[in-house]
């Protein structure tokens, strides 16, 4: 059986409590991690599928880390206060991690590099544009009440660049795939002195983690040993409605069968989405089949971008144009990488795009990532407001839900699946847990007594 993040972050907080207790947990030592993303990491609201975050986040983090409880804990900043309703207050280590957060959410929001994650700040006044920081302090002014701005503002996508000097992670570089231990990070060193990252593939990872040639394993596929995050990585079908035949959604809906693309077509941890938020955010009653589309016409052709970079989604386009074909649709497939691919969709320079996004914890955040992704960024100023203006957490969570239904029918999206992302970790390895975003907690984990050299043997 896969143990879920609550139950998994329960087991371990009761180990460690006890291994404290008891004096076990030792510092030191060097942990050895085999994963199978890229080498080199873009930009952070660009590195979004949630192996890609974990390795981000290992040098580079947003403001706080969402907990598995469902507040926001300690990361990069101290805090937050809200000295009035509107106001929420974050104390950073220094000036420079102030500014190195406002130049990286300024990027989300201009013309450079806009992201759907630019949801996010909409609550702010100005959205965040005019953003500055005074010394160490970076005080926020919200538009209108939105109570979980807190929690969104844990999102990977809002942490700064691994590059820019100001980056600050439980973690720094130190040659060649390894990463040391930060002795002064605000929440509390980590328990290794050390992280040897093993770049491979899945064929690689298989042999490392048969071999003992690795301790922790992420990317593998779920199994009753293994660990898995919430399943928050959402992909989704977009296209621009003026480009687009008027019957392609009933088309799409029709051909394609969720069960059979999650079973069939991508990696899991993964689960069908009938509905705008993924199961983790919402209950996914089954959405009833549509009718047939009218009579095929030969003729009818679109074109479908999809992202290079990410094997699922060219698994599912060949799916897609497989079954449009039956329904008379000729669709050209054009790959993309990740960055081409979210600038055609800030221009709206496309017919038919895959869209995948790592979506927040929290359903009203949630939500406003998937109305902007939707090209209906004039629905947050309708939506946001109402749903902030509810006080109680399960009221504001209870309206998302209710809305979704009523908008996923009206957006040019079609919600297709969510993954998580899961791991292995050997006997000598304790203290690994995964945060509400789904991410393992890297700085958390030590080695029991006896693997402390990083022998990486058995038990």
């Amino acid at each position: 059986m896969t143990l879920r993040p609550s139950l998994l972050a329960s087991l371990v907080m009761l180990t460690a409590l006890g291994a404290q207790a008891a004096g076990r947990i030792p510092y030191g030592g060097e942990l050895r991690v085999a994963h199978s993303g890229p080498t080199e990491l873009p930009e952070p609201s660009l590195a979004d599928s949630p192996l890609e975050a974990t390795l981000h986040g290992l040098v580079s983090q947003p403001l706080c880390q969402g907990m598995p409880q469902g507040h926001a804990g300690p990361a990069l900043a101290h805090g937050p206060s809200r000295p009035s309703p509107q106001v929420v207050r974050w104390s950073l280590p220094a000036p420079a991690q102030a500014q190195a957060l406002v130049r990286a959410w300024a990027r989300l929001t201009g013309s450079e590099a806009p992201s759907p994650y630019r949801a996010l700040l909409f609550p702010l006044m100005g959205e965040g544009r005019q953003l500055s920081a005074s010394g160490d302090t970076l005080e926020l002014t919200l538009a209108f009440p939105w109570p979980d701005l807190e929690r969104a503002l844990c999102h990977p996508a809002l942490a700064p660049p691994r590059s820019a000097p100001a980056a600050l992670g439980p973690f720094s570089p130190s040659g060649t795939h390894t990463v040391d231990a930060r002795l002064a990070w605000p929440p509390g060193r980590p328990y290794v002195d050390r992280l040897r990252l093993q770049p491979t593939d899945e064929r690689g990872l298989s042999r490392l983690w048969s071999t003992q040639g690795t301790q922790v394993a992420l990317g593998v596929a779920p199994d009753p040993g293994s660990g898995t995050g919430a399943a928050l990585y959402a992909t989704y079908l977009a296209w621009s409605p003026r480009k687009v035949p008027a019957d392609f959604r009933q088309a799409v809906e029709r051909a394609l069968d969720r069960e059979d693309l999650t079973r069939l077509f991508v990696r899991g941890p993964a689960v069908p989405m009938p509905h705008l938020l993924p199961p983790e955010l919402m209950p996914q009653a089954p959405s009833p089949r549509p009718p047939p589309p009218p009579e095929s016409r030969a003729g009818r052709k679109v074109t479908l971008l999809y992202d290079t970079e990410n094997e699922d989604q060219h698994a599912v386009a060949e799916r897609i144009q497989v079954k449009l074909h039956d329904l008379g649709y000729t669709v050209a497939l054009t790959p993309l990488p990740r960055a081409g691919l979210r600038a055609r969709w800030a221009s709206g320079d496309y017919e038919v795009m895959l869209h995948s996004l790592l979506l927040p914890p929290v359903p009203g955040p949630a939500l406003a990532v998937v109305l902007d992704a939707a090209g209906r960024k004039d629905l947050l100023g309708v939506e946001l407001p109402r749903i902030g203006a509810l006080p109680e957490p399960t009221a504001r969570d209870a309206r998302v839900r209710e809305r979704a239904l009523a908008l996923g029918p009206t957006l040019p999206l079609l919600p297709l699946y969510a993954q998580g992302l899961a791991l292995r970790a050997a006997p000598e390895v304790g203290g690994l847990s995964f945060d509400a975003q789904g991410l393992p907690r890297l700085d958390g984990v030590w080695l029991q007594p006896g693997a402390v050299g990083g022998s990486g043997a058995r038990r």
